[in-house]
């Protein structure tokens, strides 16, 4: 990495999966164009293609991403979620699924993180308690699917 690249926060990148994916509801079209244009300011190619794989591993798996979100609310309408709350929630699911170097934690606290700041008071809560039985499930079956040092919880030092 030259000198001049500025190597992005992930949490930054996030955001402006965050904006992608927003962009893209609305508009259902142009994703190519709204992913050069919101990563346009990124210098570092590595940091681009993690902001680029993320929006595509979110919507490549899209159904099974929000059939999970689905089978855990209760009486709740999928679409009566906030929509910033519900493509945090399928960020948050997508990287515990399919990004095996990030640790399970590192994920929800990013996204419970940006969604204090983007969306309302109580989406923090709402999103880490989807989040949090989603994980202990992926734990209890044994398919949670993390390789490398401190990706498991049981690994990490104790405070």
């Amino acid at each position: 990495m030259a000198n001049n690249e500025k190597k992005y926060n992930r949490r930054v990148l996030r955001e402006k999966a965050l904006q992608i994916l927003y962009a893209f509801e609305l508009n259902g079209e142009g994703l190519t164009n709204l992913v050069n244009g919101i990563t346009s300011d990124i210098p570092s190619n590595e940091d681009k293609e993690f902001t680029e794989k993320l929006v595509n591993s979110v919507l490549s798996h899209l159904t099974e991403v929000d059939n999970i979100i689905k089978e855990r609310l209760a009486n709740w309408d999928m679409e009566r979620i906030a929509l910033i709350d519900r493509l945090l929630l399928r960020i948050g699911i997508t990287e515990i699924l399919y990004f095996k170097d990030i640790p399970p934690k590192v994920s929800m606290n990013e996204v419970i993180e940006i969604a204090k700041d983007f969306s309302t008071s109580n989406s923090s809560k709402f999103i880490n308690g989807i989040l949090d039985a989603f994980l202990n499930e992926l734990k209890a079956d044994g398919r949670l699917n993390k390789s490398g040092r401190g990706l498991i919880d049981e690994s990490l030092p104790k405070k």
